[in-house]
């Protein structure tokens, strides 16, 4: 499995079971794209990049990674909730790729906008972290 898709199934399926979010976002709202059709909220993973990172005998791999939490309205609070919900999992949270080890996970930066066309709040949070294989 490729290291990307690994992680992005890992960090949905944390997302998915994480009761607060849910509470947030509503039951099926975690997309590891974005959906169509479908009004917020919702969160989706905007992009994830990753480069290799080899230590002396490790191999491994430097991921970035931004998170997109919609709102129907134009409510910064309500999208930040959603933000600082993703955000606690993915540092802190039980997030188990079947291939890889998460080493390092940490939070880079949060903002916030109002889309004028739609009236909808979205916050983009940006991750970094590092993964290794799995002996």
């Amino acid at each position: 499995m490729n290291v990307i898709d690994d992680i992005q199934t890992a960090l949905v399926s944390a997302w998915s079971s994480d009761a607060a979010l849910t509470l947030l976002v509503g039951a099926g709202a975690v997309f590891d794209a974005p959906p169509r059709g479908r009004q917020p909220p919702y969160v989706t993973i905007l992009s994830h990049d990753t480069a290799p990172r080899d230590g002396d005998e490790t191999p491994g791999f430097e991921h970035r990674m931004t998170v997109h939490c919609w709102t129907p309205h134009p409510s910064r609070r309500a999208a930040l909730e959603i933000a600082d919900r993703i955000e606690r999992v993915v540092v802190a949270g039980p997030i188990e790729p079947d291939e890889h080890v998460l080493t390092v996970r940490r939070h880079v930066r949060t903002e916030t906008r109002i889309d004028l066309s739609t009236g909808r709040a979205r916050a983009a949070v940006t991750f970094r972290f590092f993964s290794e294989p799995k002996d």
